[in-house]
């Protein structure tokens, strides 16, 4: 997949999702204070929260796609791999703040404080309407995330699954609240905060990953070296480093070839090598090639 059209599937999921979470933020917020129903005001509440990371992320994946700069040599994709933290942090947050709504409202229902009568049955047809749209969207924005790549899309498409089952979560509780266990509606609201911080948790985790700079290290230099096993003029391959810019890699990689060739010989071989890698590694931005003569050193084991 080229650039322009990763870049177009993954502003579509973006603009997909962003107009679905709106009309479901809009229609759980509002049938969870008129069907009387914590579980699904709080499945509303964290709606609304994607709403507005949702619109930072598109924000981030626009800016994503600017060239590159002097001051930026490869680009600015590391902004997508930001704007999954982002996603991340604002789920994480948006979990703490319903946990602490929900453990008051559990608190106020004990105490007798407070007075629930159980939600309505227009509550429960908005809890599984959004479980059934929450699917369909995983399915489309997890497609379009593992074939662009985009950490942001892909963390968005855990947001996604992440909203199934709280939206579940608040389907049982006001279920079972009507079904005379009033207290399990707000204890579900609870719930959903905690599948809600855990799915934050995840995506700050994986999205840090790639801002450190972590790559499949083992992995890909015993993809390399079985790579290069197709070239007879490579004697080893003695180091291979790869560093990640978003979703691109550039690879450092040092072979070792017979020190009578020529200048001129060992370019050829490097570009056999630099062509090779970039038809068979998806998203490869660059290749730098340093070639020697086998007394070189010793070969990484892979």
């Amino acid at each position: 997949m080229n650039a322009d059209r990763r870049n177009t599937h993954s502003m579509a999921a973006v603009n997909i999702g962003l107009g679905s979470n709106i009309f479901l933020a809009i229609l759980k917020t509002s049938v969870g204070i008129i069907g009387r129903s914590p579980a699904l005001l709080s499945d509303g509440i964290n709606s609304v929260s994607d709403v507005v990371y949702y619109i930072v992320v598109s924000i981030f994946l626009r800016l994503s796609h600017k060239p590159a700069a002097s001051e930026h040599p490869y680009g600015h994709s590391q902004l997508e791999s930001i704007a999954a933290l982002v996603v991340g942090a604002f789920v994480m947050t948006t979990a703490v703040a319903i946990f602490w709504a929900a453990i008051n409202r559990v608190f106020d229902m004990i105490s007798g404080q407070n007075s629930f009568l159980g939600a309505s049955a227009w509550a429960l047809w908005v809890a599984l309407f959004t479980i059934s749209a929450k699917i369909l969207l995983t399915v489309i924005t997890g497609r379009i995330g593992r074939n662009t790549n985009n950490p942001a899309v892909i963390a968005l498409a855990h947001d996604h699954r992440n909203d199934i089952f709280a939206a579940s979560e608040a389907g049982i509780g006001i279920f079972l609240g009507r079904a005379g266990l009033p207290w399990v509606d707000p204890l579900a609201g609870a719930l959903v905060a905690i599948v809600i911080l855990i799915t934050g948790i995840k995506i700050v985790r994986n999205s840090s990953r790639d801002l450190m700079d972590t790559v499949p290290g083992r992995k890909l230099h015993a993809r390399i070296v079985g790579l290069m096993k197709s070239i007879p003029e490579i004697i080893e391959v003695e180091e291979t480093q790869a560093h990640r810019f978003g979703p691109y890699l550039v690879i450092y990689i040092t072979i070792c070839i017979d020190g009578a060739f020529s200048v001129a010989e060992g370019d050829r071989i490097a570009m056999r090598v630099e062509d090779l890698l970039h038809r068979e590694i998806d998203l490869l931005k660059r290749v730098h090639i340093h070639y020697h003569p086998p007394a070189c050193g010793k070969q990484i084991p892979a």
